[in-house]
């Protein structure tokens, strides 16, 4: 295994150079296989998935998911409801096609949905089984049926998401184009499950779009209205992707197929600052009217910094011990979001950012670049990484100066926080000490309870 030194740069004193593993095997993963994109399904209302994978690949996908992963719950098809093949070594010897068609018939039998995926894993994908004809058989009779080839080997969850709606857009939603709806948006976000915040993001993100006038198909979670929502994608006036990468190339392929436009903002907005920037360029794209979006944004940021009023007499006089540089770990929404925010509105210092979606190579110099200006005298040089050890490697070579690091991460930095004596705050997969509902720190609204979570880890650890 081949050892590189990888710089970390940022502002401050003297740069950090962390030894990191290029290659190798993981420890402590951070994300699923594709098929964990069977959660993408179950983010749906009313949509069941269909695995036709080996027995306990389903149960481990979503375990670890929806369970260890913030406690999230499976919804109408997740969890154990999931109908799978369990294939066995009959199924590898003799095919698994038929397997499949009964448990296909039998699921539209006996349970309700209004859209069923089939998702393969690996055994299928490997020996050959022909699943789109299958599917295909049932579709032909008017079934709300699509599949989507997600075998492990394809990639991680973050890949199995990106083929599953493109298999519901081309196999189910495009049925029904129709004339485009101006002020209709399709919004592409947060990564269901997998962000453990997907729910509370989605549900501020849309609250903040329809506040200056457009209408939204989020597509996912308890504000969705489900397959309607996916029906009117090729409808929209245009799609929106709040990521760097994730759900690009969904809204690439919807301009090609439909001539749909998109808007690409890389940086999911926190905080007063980039929320009320965030509005102003989504208002602009869609042709809203500057008055109607500023009468919204000067409402919201008279809340907002009303509450950053009152928060600023405790960070006056508390500031001796909180922490002042910060160490963030996560997929490069997650990462990138979170060091805007606590460097434009806390003033806090990025001693290190790690990035542990395997995000591809295509994307990174666009990711270094936006975190190369966080802010006008503040960048730092992330670091990709997925194995745990390259990971604290990473931590452990930054500088946090003499107050007590913060760590935005996940389960896995627990006990690298507890060494460093410093705080920790699970944002990631996994989050196994957090339990989640509808807590979310997209917009303004996220960015207050996000800094309440920060400001009383800090003061509970120092107590």
């Amino acid at each position: 295994m081949s050892i590189t030194p990888l710089q970390v740069r940022r502002s401050g004193p003297t740069p950090v150079v962390a030894d990191v593993p290029e290659e190798g095997p993981i420890e402590q993963v951070r994300y699923a296989c594709a098929l964990g994109a069977m959660q993408t399904v179950a983010a749906i209302p009313r949509a069941i998935p269909i695995t036709h994978c080996g027995p306990g690949c389903a149960d481990k996908q979503c375990g670890a998911l929806a369970f260890n992963n913030a406690y999230q719950g499976g919804g109408w098809g997740g969890l154990g409801v999931a109908p799978s093949t369990n294939a066995t070594q009959r199924e590898v010897i003799f095919g698994g096609e038929n397997r499949l068609r009964e448990l296909v018939t039998h699921t539209l039998e006996l349970m309700e949905a209004d859209l069923f995926v089939v998702l393969t894993g690996c055994i299928p994908d490997l020996i050959g089984d022909d699943v789109p004809a299958v599917v295909k058989e049932f579709q032909a009779k008017g079934a709300p049926v699509v599949y989507a080839g997600t075998g492990g080997f394809r990639g991680n969850n973050y890949t199995g998401h990106e083929v599953v709606t493109r298999a519901i857009i081309d196999q189910f939603a495009s049925t029904d184009a129709g004339p485009r709806e101006h002020g209709l948006v399709n919004l592409w976000a947060p990564l269901p499950y997998q962000d453990p915040f997907w729910r509370g993001d989605l549900a501020e993100l849309k609250r903040l779009l329809q506040g200056i006038g457009l209408r939204v198909n989020v597509l996912f979670g308890p504000g969705s209205a489900g397959v309607s929502e996916w029906r009117a994608i090729p409808r929209a006036q245009f799609n929106l992707v709040l990521s760097p990468w994730l759900g690009l190339a969904t809204a690439q392929h919807l301009e090609n197929k439909f001539g749909q436009p998109y808007l690409h903002l890389p940086v999911p907005p926190i905080g007063g600052r980039q929320t009320s920037e965030f509005l102003r360029q989504v208002a602009a794209f869609a042709g809203i009217p500057d008055a109607q979006a500023g009468a919204f944004i000067a409402a919201e940021e008279r809340d907002y910094y009303g509450y950053i009023e009152a928060f600023s007499e405790f960070y006056s006089q508390y500031r001796w011990g909180l922490p002042a540089r910060f160490a963030a770990i996560g997929d490069a929404a997650t990462t990138l979001s979170i060091s805007s925010f606590a460097v434009r509105q806390l003033g806090l210092v990025p001693a290190v950012v790690v990035i542990t979606d395997n995000t591809p190579p295509e994307h990174r110099d666009a990711i270094r670049a936006a975190f190369a200006k966080l802010d006008h005298d503040v960048g730092i040089e992330p670091v990709f990484a997925e194995d745990s050890y390259a990971v604290h490697a990473a931590i452990r070579g930054a500088d946090f100066g003499r107050k007590p690091p913060l760590i935005f991460g996940t389960t896995w930095e627990r006990d690298l926080a507890k060494e460093l004596r410093g705080f920790i705050l699970e944002v990631g997969f996994p989050a196994s000490y957090e339990v989640v509902l509808s807590r979310g720190y997209a917009g303004y609204r996220g960015a207050l309870t996000l800094i309440e979570r920060i400001y009383t880890t800090a003061i509970s650890r120092s107590a």
